[in-house]
């Protein structure tokens, strides 16, 4: 049978060994939404600014080609 001292400081280095891997995998959370926010950012600037120049490029193109 365990000491009752024993018992405590397992639970001791139980309690903060959790408590190290809650901030390990909080940290790697973090990171991923951070991410995921740049890219949706990304995304979003492509989506609103890219089919904009794509229109441009298309029209100076017809231009030169003598269409328009």
């Amino acid at each position: 049978m365990t000491l009752p001292e024993q018992d405590v400081v397992e639970h001791k280095v139980r309690r903060a060994t959790a408590h190290f891997a809650l901030k390990r995998i909080s940290a790697i959370v973090e990171d991923d939404r951070r991410l995921d926010a740049s890219k949706e950012r990304y995304a979003s600037w492509f989506l609103r600014y890219g089919i904009v120049l794509l229109l441009v490029a298309c029209a100076v193109s017809a231009r030169y080609l003598g269409i328009i």
